[in-house]
């Protein structure tokens, strides 16, 4: 990426954290400056404080001021697939029916590289609209599949996460690979992207009812060849899906010994859903520091369940947030906070803004692995930023104006708000939309 010599100064109010707020007291966790600065040179952030010392300190900087909207770090959604963007909000099934129904006939579209190159477009546009600045995306079997969204990413310099999907089981025809072509497609498409400008490849097996052992096994070889790499995975949506698992693998310890034989459980990997946990799974999961993904509007909208949040954390596993798009019922991790803080309160256990915010910035990022290079906004961080407007509705508005605290305002823009919040998204230290 080649950069001007211009440095950016973005007035308005600064949100950043400096640990995890499920751990330590959230006044303590959080960093808050109602006149803040955020300084951005070479796509990075150099520098952040009082918007009055940075105004000092860079006197030629490009001033943009965003007044009081509060400036945070751009969301991170830990697990979606972007091939359902044309079928989001689908009416009312449960996991397999929905699958077969709606999912499986418009992945079949994405042989189609144009196809997949206009709906990969849409799906980025989309989610920086709603403030989303890096996605961990599956794709189809297509290798086209893969090839669009990474290009469309580049083409923003977004980073992103994707692989192709793996299924030689269970899924219709056009939508099966096999055991080897499955590993040869992952292992180009890995040596194509994994590591060029802002993206990261994911091995990706769908879940294990459509893939044959062999398949796992032979996805399992390909990441102990790349251990570098991120794989990605669901893991115990449903209940039937569980009990279909049995009926595949009778042998098999429980869902995650599926993977776990095969050589498909490690830190790096990212289980999504992970409702029905057996201890024994609990157990392994914390023990090789893997990433379990919580996707509450998913999980409300198809019926799997209630995600144990409070009960998962404070056991100290890796947890980050996403929409599931489109099981997921919307493209905004504002929308998806307050579906978790819905979910938490069905469970006994709501969540602080401070901890939900955390979740979609932080958290999400510290799930893929990139906490040192997004979600937060501090020194050395690449700069995706968000300028979030907490008056955006009148609604809105008028909770702001008698909320107390900067928690008590943010609160209200989570649990109302969506893209109209969003007034300004920073990719790489370049305004986008």
């Amino acid at each position: 990426m080649h950069w001007s010599n211009i440095v950016d100064l973005l007035l308005g109010q600064v949100l950043s954290f400096k640990s995890n707020p499920f751990e330590h007291p959230f006044e303590e966790a959080a960093r808050h400056i109602f006149k803040g600065a955020i300084v951005i040179e070479n796509g990075k952030i150099a520098a952040v404080g009082d918007a009055a010392d940075l105004l000092k300190t860079h006197p030629t900087a490009r001033v943009t001021d965003y007044g009081e909207r509060l400036l945070t770090a751009g969301f991170v959604d830990a697990h979606v697939h972007y091939p359902q963007t044309a079928i989001i909000a689908s009416w009312g099934k449960r996991l397999i029916d929905w699958l077969n129904t709606y999912t499986f006939p418009e992945e079949t579209r994405f042989f189609d590289a144009e196809y997949a190159q206009e709906i990969s477009n849409r799906y980025l546009d989309l989610v920086l609209a709603n403030g989303t600045t890096t996605v961990a995306s599956y794709c189809t079997i297509h290798p086209e599949s893969v090839n669009a969204i990474f290009t469309a990413a580049a083409e923003r310099d977004m980073r992103i996460v994707a692989g192709k999907t793996c299924m030689d089981r269970n899924a219709p025809d056009g939508l099966r690979d096999t055991v080897q072509s499955a590993y040869d497609d992952s292992k180009a498409l890995l040596e194509k992207w994994h590591g060029v400008g802002r993206a990261g490849y994911a091995i990706t097996p769908r879940f294990s009812p459509t893939s044959t052992p062999e398949q796992l096994q032979a996805l399992g070889a390909l990441w102990a060849e790349y251990p570098d790499v991120l794989m990605q995975t669901h893991l115990s949506e449903q209940v039937d899906e569980i009990e279909w698992v049995k009926s595949l693998s009778p042998d098999a310890r429980d869902y995650l010994d599926t993977y776990e034989s095969c050589g498909l459980l490690g830190k790096g990997g990212l289980y999504g859903h992970a409702i029905y946990l057996t201890d024994r799974e609990k157990d392994r999961l914390k023990e090789v520091d893997a990433s379990l993904i919580h996707c509450p509007t998913s999980n409300t909208f198809i019926g799997s369940g209630l995600f144990d949040m409070a009960g998962l954390m404070a056991d100290g596993h890796r947890i980050g947030l996403a929409t599931d798009t489109g099981g997921g019922s919307n493209f905004s991790m504002l929308r998806t906070m307050a579906a978790a803080y819905e979910v938490g309160q069905l469970r006994g256990t709501p969540l602080h803004a401070a901890q939900l915010y955390w979740l979609a910035t932080q958290g999400a990022a510290r799930a893929l692995h990139l906490d040192d290079k997004i979600g937060n906004i501090s020194v050395g961080m690449e700069a995706d930023i968000i300028a979030l407007n907490m008056s955006s509705t009148p609604a809105i508005a008028q909770r702001t104006q008698h909320a107390e605290d900067i928690w008590e305002a943010l609160f209200a823009t989570i649990m109302m708000g969506d893209d109209r919040a969003i007034d300004a998204t920073w990719v790489g230290g370049k305004l986008l939309c």
